[in-house]
């Protein structure tokens, strides 16, 4: 078997590389840059310092904060008009999961044109498009290292998966000293987040060496430090080790797939406005203790790196440990149910149908250990409601 990786052909990597920026765009060809970020980023004065980082190179950056949080279709409008009217050449993209997929969806459809329905998978798009420059500020979607993007289709609510290598980032400049200031929740949402890529990287049906090698040390790392970085934001050693490992699992999960959880929590955020890391974070141990029984060797070698179980445990044995940790791990960081969310159980049992539909046709659960019917995903959904 042949297996295609794919990772930002240039990456800067550590505390203090977000001052490389502008001779990062540079060495990309570029000099007229669009930023692409939010308010909130706007406001602590984040988008500034980039804007100066560029100046200070001779660059012209233009800025969109208009980014919201889960993109939808009809969102990307304005950025496209200020991209145009700038007359970008590189777009850059500041911020969570959401203005780097912003920036991704962007890039495309400056040059292609069209709309993002039109992208969504199974199609996997590999035309033209701008230069990306991915510039994370939490440690968890690993967007800056993927070649994904997810959009919300603002007419039927979709939560759409568009992928192919386009949407991978020319270049990635990974600070750990831009998520210092992440607040407890946020730090937790994404922390799992990242632990989801991961573990779904090493169990998916489409992982290889690669994948399993970076899936892997990126468990450990988290193992490490997910409960440090909740409890202190100001460990800049466990920042660092999050940071690192948040674009590992994405490069992991970019190079194999997602599986169960991901098909999962895509219309759970849809529906229902949940972030996307603290909709992994309510499915994760359900849905991994729904799927041990169909490859829990892999499960197992999980929990040996995650430090929940050690070389001298069955793989059953060290699979149920991983469970148990999953468990812990959402009481001790505190991820609500989606009853605690405030989502009312009415609203939640008319949506279930729907949304298991919708995890079905992502095709992502076809990559799951154990791959489930959709009765199985609307019974996993009715078990987390309250669980």
């Amino acid at each position: 078997m042949v297996n295609e990786l794919s990772v930002p052909p240039l990456m800067r990597v550590g505390g203090g590389a977000l001052a490389q920026v502008g001779a990062v765009v540079k060495s990309l060809g570029a000099s007229r840059p669009l930023i692409v970020t939010d308010a909130f980023l706007t406001k602590a004065g984040v988008a500034q310092t980039v804007v100066d980082f560029l100046a200070g190179e001779g660059l012209d950056g233009a800025l969109f904060s208009g980014t919201v949080p889960d993109p939808t279709s009809a969102s990307l409008g304005v950025g496209l008009e200020i991209l145009q009217d700038h007359g970008a050449d590189i777009v850059i993209g500041l911020g969570g999961g959401s203005p780097i997929d912003t920036a991704k969806a962007l890039s495309v459809l400056a040059v292609r044109g069209g709309s993002m329905r039109e992208l969504k998978a199974p199609v996997r798009y590999d035309g033209p498009a701008l230069p990306l420059v991915a510039v994370p500020t939490t440690a968890g979607t690993g967007s800056e290292a993927t070649q994904t993007t997810v959009i919300t289709d603002s007419e039927t609510g979709e939560k759409m998966l568009c992928i192919g290598p386009s949407f991978l980032p020319q270049a990635a400049i990974v600070d750990y000293e831009l998520t210092l200031s992440m607040p407890p929740r946020l730090s937790a949402d994404t922390g799992i987040d990242a632990l989801t890529h991961a573990v779904e990287a090493y169990v998916s049906k489409k992982r290889n060496g690669f994948s399993d090698a970076l899936a892997l040390y990126a468990i450990r790392a988290i193992g490490r430090n997910l409960r440090g970085v909740y409890r202190d934001g100001a460990d800049r050693e466990a920042r660092a080790a999050m940071m690192e490992a948040a674009t590992f699992a994405g490069i992991a999960f970019s190079n194999s797939s997602v599986a169960l959880v991901h098909a999962m929590s895509r219309p759970l955020g849809a529906h229902f406005r949940v972030a996307h890391g603290m909709a992994n974070a309510m499915l994760f141990a359900a849905v991994t203790e729904f799927s041990l029984g169909a490859d829990d060797a892999r499960y197992a070698n999980c929990a040996r790196a995650l430090g929940v179980a050690g070389e001298d445990d069955s793989d059953p044995a060290a699979a149920a440990a991983l469970v148990q940790e999953l468990h812990a791990v959402k009481a001790e960081l505190a991820v609500p149910t989606p009853e605690d969310f405030g989502i009312d159980r009415e609203s939640w049992e008319r949506a279930v149908p729907v949304m298991a539909q919708q995890a079905i046709a992502s095709g992502s659960h076809s990559n799951n250990p154990r791959v489930p019917s959709t009765d199985e995903i609307e019974e996993l959904y009715r078990h987390v409601y309250s669980a």
